[in-house]
């Protein structure tokens, strides 16, 4: 709210958007309600949405906070693709930024995790994380801000409440100063991790050299850096590395070795390593994120949602959007791949469907799949899964169609 009330004062333009989680019952609604009644009041544009939450985090086998996250960054996604909005404004504060500092170091983290929550990213601002909660609060109060409190924000069932509530007073008891020394801190280590990247840069400016879209890196020459795995790690995480250990090990390996990530292979090459980008029909993968409503490669295709089904065709599929797992994948058919045809009854191997439907060797080659977390959803242009179709309980009908 004091987030809403620095934007109308500076007279940005800018909309609302509030999740309801249903995890509190009449509270939940009772904050819907708040910020629909203080958006028409301040005649500022609002979004609201509903999530099952719980439901959501049964399926995906996620935590109740990390379900909330997915399913609200998600939302954020597609009300931003969906309306040209650019940037992405949130709420979170120095103690915020001290809680997930706390939390990282307790995982076991590297310099990138100690510096918290970043204050911008290409898409996300954080205009107030150098503010304390007490300080936002006496923002509210001053100028006479109305808010609502969260009441779980008093549960330590969770581990951010559990440091909010015992860890950070013991600390703020023992040094009164302790945010403002742990914001100190964080510019510190902000600094720290700007000249570890100009020197990663500039080493990997003399070792890397690119050629015909190939680059090559001698190993001789990685064998003089010290911490060889320290160095490896921050050579190779831009191009999608996370594991230096399976690169260490290519180092020594044989010639025709390599590493992928998901976008880029590293081969064991005589004394060099080459790295080349993953070219789509390398990885043969295809991601449809949600608020994606259409695609031109490998396949020209239109997703929208739609009220009910009217129009159909090979090249039209409907189906229910809450049975779907995001990100989608588009690729080609492999040997064991199976699906539940439409309208028939228990499953189907792919190569008995494409024998009985006479399709030839070269069709197979260029057929496209559209899968959901491993799951065919449908075997584009020819046949639907019926384990994703709409029933008389779908509430969301997305359609896709082949262009």
């Amino acid at each position: 709210m004091v987030l809403v009330d620095l934007c109308v004062r500076s007279e940005l333009d800018f909309a609302v958007a509030h999740c309801n989680f249903r995890l509190r019952g009449e509270a939940s609604e009772g904050d819907e309600a708040f910020v629909r009644e203080t958006a028409i009041k301040l005649n500022i544009s609002y979004y609201v949405t509903h999530f099952d939450t719980v439901g959501y985090m049964n399926k995906n086998k996620v935590s109740l906070l990390m379900a909330a996250r997915e399913l609200r960054y998600t939302w954020f996604a597609e009300i931003m693709a969906a309306n040209g909005i650019g940037r992405l404004v949130t709420a979170h504060h120095a103690d915020d930024d001290l809680e997930t500092f706390l939390i990282n170091l307790s995982r076991g983290t590297g310099i990138n995790g100690l510096l918290g929550i970043p204050e911008r990213t290409s898409n996300i601002s954080r205009p107030l994380l150098k503010f304390s909660r007490n300080e936002i609060s006496r923002y509210a109060e001053a100028q006479g801000v109305p808010w609502r409190e969260d009441r779980t924000n008093a549960e330590t069932k969770y581990l951010r409440n559990n440091i909010r509530h015992r860890i950070l007073p013991l600390l703020k008891e023992l040094n009164p100063n302790f945010l403002d020394h742990f914001k100190d801190t964080q510019f510190f280590l902000g600094q720290t991790a700007e000249i570890a990247r100009n020197q990663i840069e500039q080493v990997r400016e003399a070792l890397f050299s690119t050629e015909d879209g190939l680059i090559k890196i001698p190993i001789s020459d990685l064998l003089t850096l010290n911490p060889l795995e320290a160095y490896l790690y921050a050579l190779f995480k831009d191009f999608g590395f996370s594991e230096w250990g399976e690169i260490k090990n290519l180092l020594t390996a044989m010639s025709g070795k390599e590493v992928r990530s998901a976008t880029y292979r590293l081969l064991k090459d005589r004394d060099a390593l080459l790295l080349k980008p993953l070219k789509p029909e390398d990885s043969g993968r295809y991601l449809i994120q949600e608020h994606q409503l259409a695609i031109s490669e490998p396949i020209a295709l239109t997703i929208q949602p739609v009220a009910q089904m009217t129009d159909f065709g090979k090249n039209i599929l409907y189906i229910d959007k809450k049975a779907l797992k995001y990100p989608l994948v588009l690729r080609k058919w492999k040997k064991g791949d199976y699906f539940y045809p439409l309208g028939l009854h228990g499953k189907k191997k792919l190569s008995k469907f494409f024998k009985d439907e006479k399709i030839d060797v070269f069709s197979k080659e260029n057929q496209w799949l559209l899968c959901s977390d491993n799951s065919i959803v449908w075997v584009v242009g020819r046949r639907a899964d019926d384990r994703f179709k709409v029933t008389e309980k779908t509430s969301q009908i997305l359609k896709f169609e082949l262009n």
